[in-house]
């Protein structure tokens, strides 16, 4: 399957969105531990793996999105 610009350009998108969204979501958690609340430390884990995974599937598809980008360009 060839990726074209458009693929390209959406792929970019939602890596980009993924890591403002969960880059707030994890500013907010942050908040939240600073300030001391009382949650079960199941809590802070699981959303922090949240984190971290969608954080490495925004990288994955950056990577993806910025190798098809060149590669249209280059056609």
């Amino acid at each position: 399957m060839k990726l074209e610009r458009k693929h390209a350009l959406l792929l970019l998108a939602v890596a980009a969105w993924n890591v403002v969204t969960f880059g707030n979501f994890a500013r907010n958690l942050y908040d939240a531990w600073d300030a001391g609340e009382d949650r079960a430390t199941g809590y802070w884990v699981a959303h922090s793996v949240l984190i971290v995974v969608n954080f490495v599937i925004a990288v994955l598809l950056g990577s993806l999105g910025w190798k098809a980008l060149r590669a249209s360009k280059s056609s």
